[in-house]
């Protein structure tokens, strides 16, 4: 069969309306269109992170020594 001839989908199984065939073309027709996804940006170790040495000032009181170990 030559591409022009050959079915772009075809049903194996069951028996789909016509609203359920044409709601199947234009969800593979959307993600046939979309752009490829974004690799996610690689992410950077905490060590070295310079955000952490830009962290809000300590303040003296209660659980303040475990605050300075932490991230803010």
């Amino acid at each position: 069969m030559s591409d022009e001839t050959r079915p772009l989908l075809r049903v194996v199984r069951g028996n789909p309306s016509d609203a359920e065939l044409a709601a199947l073309t234009a969800v593979v027709a959307a993600a046939s269109a979309a752009p490829p996804a974004k690799k996610p940006k690689p992410r950077t170790s905490w060590w070295g992170d310079h955000a952490a040495s830009l962290r809000r000032p300590l303040h003296p009181g209660e659980g303040a020594w475990r605050a300075s170990g932490f991230p803010s």
